[in-house]
């Protein structure tokens, strides 16, 4: 099916034609490329297993046969005792793991070795060593592979604590699973104050995705890219099969991927090169893998090795011509890479380049949250041509599931170049008709269409970023007609699934009326008010109880959803008179969790208010004021003084004078030059105020033109900063303005000095 199926599947191959009978239990249904797919294609039979709330999943029918788990949701495809025994039992050889769930689990490949079970995947003791991110940490450092600077092994609150505050003022850690990955027990943390909420949700997280709540931390690059490495190997050989940029995310969870990596210089590409075949060829490593790195400028960090098969494995197919699934299965089959010819020297050079975009099943707002979306989809009618190609679950009549990851289907293009492979994916999404549940597919659109993006100038908080601006644009015009009286998306809860009953996976598959998808808002005791879901997701937890007295923000669920644990509070005091919902529940968007019959109660709201001066500024606030008045002239008395001794303006003299009074206002006056190393950030505030460049918008004769005609963009180096030389975040500045400039039609003024770039990252500039 996609990220969430193929995870949630591990499929059971078997032929009796075969030396090897495989069976594989997926629920990726990839088109013309699936597991199940390529196993039918080289003469293998398949039987796909699928939990009691996923009957209607496509996989089912995709495979030779199905058969049916006990229990629902992630829990059925996580149970491994389960899944093996029904292998065993039904003369499966092999298990085809699928993208997630247990495809990284050493225990499940090692009880899969001893029952006499192919694992189609790396051997337990690789996946043991990928999957503690310490011990992958620790052999990188062993290879001489470059790291981040983070906590070994399994950290607790305290100790996370203490690095962050090692690393210093103005610095940021990323909390991570030390088992697993996919965005799951992942979070930024940028202060001491958020840590605790962070590292509690992170663990919760990680415990329900990998059964492991283990936490570690590492310093965090804001912006760098995420560029990965594929690779195969038998056991003595490595090769790589090239790259991947997989940059453009959303809430740390890939969106779009492309093959290869646009404008990575040569040397860097052959340093990742080199450290992915490191570490595979330490590792001994068999199977298909991805190893993960983070590259900003001319460095390059190791951050984790995926022992699996990728979700984007789909672009590198299209770059190679290789079918790496049927690589896996080779592979697993006791082949070596000569045998399958697939030593460096002969595997393909990339041709062309790919773009994948993820549909989910989610809208995304602009303050950067996902919203998951559900229903009955009315309607599914991917897009298709030459070099086009999409891998999906869905189908007309077909009931979501918020249980399971929101991911729907993968839009896959080829095309000559990144340019043309973008817009060839912004057509093909126009092309691709889905009703009956919101997608992402705007949203997808709007990033295509940015012209960074097919430029390949983009970083991991690329997305994060520019949420307002990719959210606020017109929609794309849709290459295909409306359905007279399309089903509109649900808005409740769907049909629940009795686990107790063996006959009720029956029931559930079969076509459910109209009237079902039109249930009557559920009501509540008189006088009580509905506690509504802020979001489609599954009840984790239940911490209120029927006849308590509960406050205003006191914690009272906590929901799973788009891979992320959120906590939902009580939006006013009062006494709990009904649980509408129970643990394990799913309801969609503005479904009754509860109902509260407001009332005073001692203790008044959980955060007590405090009495607040209008004229008191927080410290956090006066602290940024702070920093802006330090990037001023005024904050900067001898830097003015040599200027004037040199009978010389400041560039702020003559961005003041060349703008209407009032109407400059500036872009990344807090940026600082890129030279940690050498200096400490008390000494780059203090002496690389806006990294030198001073830039952003005004206005030029605003008496005598309308607003939209006066609008213009400022650029202007500062030579009271190093010269006025170009430094690689100035850089940055300088792209983003000139983005903006380009986008918007604005007049741009740039005052530039004859100098060239500092040492280091920058580029030639005059």
């Amino acid at each position: 099916m996609d990220d969430r199926t193929a995870a949630r599947a591990c499929e059971l191959f078997s032929a009796l034609s075969n030396p090897v009978r495989l069976k594989i239990v997926e629920s990726i249904v990839q088109k013309d490329n699936t597991v199940g797919g390529i196993a039918a294609e080289m003469g293998i039979e398949t039987l796909a297993v699928y939990s009691s709330d996923d009957a209607a999943s496509l996989h089912i029918r995709k495979a030779d046969t199905a058969h049916g788990l006990t229990g629902a949701g992630p829990a059925a495809y996580l149970d491994g005792a389960q899944i093996l025994e029904a292998a065993k039992a039904l003369g499966c050889d092999a298990i085809h793991p699928g993208y997630g769930f247990l495809s990284e689990n050493a225990a499940f490949a090692r009880a899969c070795a001893e029952a006499g079970v192919i694992f189609v995947g790396p051997s337990p003791k690789t996946l043991e060593l990928f999957g503690d991110k310490g011990r992958a940490r620790a052999l990188a450092a062993q290879c001489d592979v470059p790291i981040l600077a983070g906590t070994e092994g399994a950290t607790t609150l305290a100790e996370a604590h203490a690095f962050l505050e090692g690393l210093g003022e103005g610095e940021a850690i990323m909390v991570k699973a030390v088992a697993g990955g996919g965005g799951r027990g992942m979070r930024p943390v940028r202060s001491a104050d958020e840590l605790s909420e962070a590292f509690e949700r992170c663990a919760s997280e990680a415990q329900a995705a990998f059964g492991d709540g283990s936490l570690y931390v590492e310093q965090f690059l804001p912006h760098a890219r995420h560029v990965e490495v594929q690779i195969v190997g038998d056991g003595q050989v490595v090769s790589h099969l090239w790259d991947r940029e997989c940059s453009l995310q959303r809430q740390r969870q890939k969106v779009v991927e492309i093959a290869p990596a646009d404008s990575l210089p040569l040397e860097i590409r052959e340093r990742l090169f080199e450290a992915a075949i490191a570490l595979g060829r330490a590792a001994h490593y068999r199977n298909l893998g991805t190893v993960e790195f983070l590259v900003d400028g001319e460095t390059v960090v190791f951050i984790e090795a995926n022992p699996r098969l990728q979700v984007e494995h789909t672009v590198t197919e299209a770059v190679t011509g290789l079918d790496l699934v049927r690589i896996q299965i080779d592979v697993a089959r006791g082949s070596s890479l000569a045998d399958l010819g697939l030593t460096q020297s002969q595997v393909p050079k990339p041709r062309g380049c790919a773009l994948q975009a993820r549909i989910n099943l989610e809208t995304m707002a602009a303050d950067g949250s996902a919203k998951p979306s559900g229903g009955v989809l009315s309607a599914y009618e991917p897009p298709s041509g030459p070099g086009v190609r999409v891998d999906g679950f869905g189908y007309a009549g077909y009931r979501t599931s918020a249980r399971f990851d929101s991911l729907l289907a993968k839009l896959i293009v080829h095309s000559i170049d990144l340019p043309t492979a973008t817009a060839k994916a912004h057509r093909a999404l126009s092309e691709f008709r889905i009703a009956g549940s919101a997608t992402n597919i705007g949203f997808l659109q709007s990033l295509l269409a940015h012209p960074a993006v097919a430029k390949g100038q983009v970083h991991t908080r690329f997305i994060e970023e520019r949420m307002e601006e990719l959210t606020g644009g017109p929609e794309a015009p849709k290459l295909y007609f409306e359905a007279a009286g399309a089903a509109a998306p649900a808005k409740r809860a769907g049909a629940q699934v009795d686990t107790s009953d063996p006959l009720a996976v029956l029931h559930h598959g079969k076509a459910e009326s109209a009237a079902e998808d039109d249930e009557e808002e559920l009501e509540g005791p008189e006088g009580t008010r509905p506690l509504r879901a802020p979001l489609q997701g599954t009840l984790i937890s239940i911490l209120a109880k029927v006849g308590e007295e509960v406050r205003e923000g006191q914690p009272l669920f906590v929901m799973e959803a788009m891979k992320m644990e959120h906590v939902i509070a009580a939006s006013s005091s009062g006494v709990v008179r009904q649980i509408a919902v129970a643990e394990g529940d799913t309801v969609f968007e503005e479904h009754p969790l509860a109902f509260i019959e407001e009332a005073d109660v001692a203790g008044g709201v959980v955060a007590q208010e405090e009495e607040i001066h209008l004229d008191h500024i927080r410290p956090d606030l006066a602290e940024v004021l702070d920093r802006h008045e330090r990037t001023l002239d005024a904050a900067r008395p001898e830097a003015t003084a040599r200027r004037r001794k040199t009978g010389q303006r400041t560039t702020r003299e003559n961005i003041e004078d060349l703008c209407d009074a009032g109407s400059f206002t500036e872009y990344g006056a807090l940026t600082v030059a890129a030279r940690r190393r050498r200096n400490t950030m008390e000494e780059l505030i203090a002496q690389t105020p806006a990294d030198g460049m001073v830039m952003g918008l005004g206005s030029v004769n605003g008496d005598r033109f309308a607003e939209e005609k006066s609008r213009v963009a400022v650029m202007a180096y500062d030579y009271t900063v190093l010269a006025g030389t170009q430094g690689s975040h100035n850089h940055d500045k300088l792209d983003r303005m000139s983005e903006v400039a380009a986008r918007w039609r604005l007049p741009t003024v740039f005052s530039a000095w004859k100098r060239k770039a500092r040492s280091g990252r920058g580029v030639q500039s005059q």
